[in-house]
């Protein structure tokens, strides 16, 4: 039944009246005559307020009644999750519900409750596990109720101790489906299976993808606008961040930033298709900088790159050219080479860790920008969509993108980011739970 079943919802109304007696009295010819004439004006009132009459008001109650009960039927058992199991990190969506009545908690097992308890009281799982306290939306309604949608993370080398959580916490007792895309949805089913009896019900990552960006952009970001762009980005003083409404927003090319990257052009909720990709991604950053510098964390390689400077590594058209290449319109600040300065032991020696990372975090934004860039001319399509989670804390990246679309475009491609990055997919599979096409 992939985990859908039909509470009960306790006795209801038959509309039916009996006497002290038990039965029914008939009434006499006057009292139906005076309840007749009652009725008739109840009614008149009704209808020149603009009411309808009692009788239409009961059977518009009635529908009303009958659509929550199949709302009821149709909505699966709590706990409500969307899980986007990536190559580097493990997104986690959770619903947490806020218009539980007293009846409700009552029937509430201790299972769900702990779990509850534990994913909302923490902001921190284990050594890695985050809950992104700041991107929490508040008072949403989703399949008929009200609640906060909660984001997690946490590397997926850990996913071994989070099945190991759910056995503990006898997840696969509240029988409700665990609905899952990305890669690790059919790498790590097996595990889910034998160690804690739960069945995924695995979904494609890019529908996934589509789906959430459109939800979250559609319900606002706890009235704010989900969607932005960088004006004056390379403007240490004028750089500002503004919303951009994404309503209507076919066509569009959205370029989702993982470990690796694909590009996606999207001419409606239900036409889109892969443009192209590369290998080159946030797993090639982090993977890069951890060879180069030592570190060890995506946190830790950005901080680096921050306090770096690139143009010691790279070789610029500058470096070549001891200016601009006019003819051809490439200015002499333009890389040229990317680590093209480390053939040179001198410049080896010269530079250090932070300018390794800082210059690989540019050879990895300016291949995405470029290849993103052609996508756009070859679909003419001129917004274009950055999502994932490599643009997480990840300013620099994105305000060179916002300068990479604009300059080299000559103003005709916009370059836009959301606030939630790399939570689509997680929250398109929780949309797939609640409304299973």
């Amino acid at each position: 039944m992939n985990g859908y079943h039909s509470p009960d919802e306790g006795d209801t109304e038959t509309g039916k009246e009996e006497t002290a007696g038990g039965k029914q009295q008939r009434p006499s010819k006057e009292s139906a005559s005076r309840t007749k004439a009652a009725d008739g004006a109840e009614n008149a009132v009704a209808a020149a307020a603009g009411g309808g009459t009692p009788r239409d008001r009961l059977a518009s109650n009635s529908r009303t009644r009958q659509r929550i009960d199949t709302l009821k039927k149709n909505r699966p058992p709590f706990p409500w999750f969307g899980m986007d199991i990536g190559g580097t990190l493990v997104k986690l969506v959770y619903f947490e519900p806020k218009d539980i009545t007293a009846e409700e908690e009552q029937e509430e097992v201790e299972n769900l409750k702990s779990i509850r308890k534990y994913l909302t009281s923490n902001v921190a799982y284990g050594s890695t596990g985050i809950r992104d306290v700041h991107l929490e939306l508040k008072d949403l309604t989703l399949c008929g109720r009200k609640g906060n949608l909660h984001f997690i993370r946490f590397p997926t080398q850990d996913m071994p101790a989070f099945i190991q959580m759910g056995r503990d916490k006898h997840f696969s007792s509240l029988h409700t489906t665990l609905c899952a895309t990305g890669g690790g949805a059919y790498k790590f089913e097996p595990d889910f299976r034998e160690m804690a009896d739960l069945q995924l019900l695995k979904l494609d990552e890019l529908d996934c993808l589509i789906k959430g960006v459109l939800y979250i952009d559609s319900v606002k970001f706890n009235g704010h606008s989900e969607c932005y762009y960088f004006e004056n980005p390379t403007d240490p003083v004028q750089c500002q961040k503004k919303p951009y409404n994404l309503e209507n927003p076919y066509p569009l090319l959205l370029v989702n930033i993982g470990s690796g990257v694909s590009i996606l052009a999207v001419y409606s909720k239900d036409n889109y298709k892969r443009v192209t990709g590369t290998s080159l991604g946030g797993g090639t950053f982090l993977g890069l900088c951890c060879l180069l510098t030592g570190c060890s964390t995506f946190e830790e390689a950005l901080e680096m790159a921050t306090r770096g400077e690139s143009t010691t590594v790279d070789k610029l058209v500058r470096d070549i050219y001891g200016g601009d290449y006019e003819r051809f319109g490439l200015p002499g600040w333009a890389v040229a080479s990317s680590f093209g300065n480390m053939m040179c032991k001198e410049k080896r020696e010269s530079i250090c860790k932070e300018d390794l990372a800082r210059a690989t975090l540019v050879t990895i934004t300016n291949n995405i920008g470029s290849i993103t860039r052609m996508c756009a001319l070859n679909e003419n399509i001129d917004r274009v969509v950055f999502v994932g989670n490599f643009l997480r804390i990840n300013t620099l990246s994105m305000k060179l993108l916002a300068y990479a679309m604009d300059y080299w475009s000559k103003g005709q491609l916009k370059a836009l980011f959301l606030e939630h990055e790399g939570y689509f997919g997680s929250v398109g599979a929780l949309l797939e739970l609640l409304n299973p096409t």
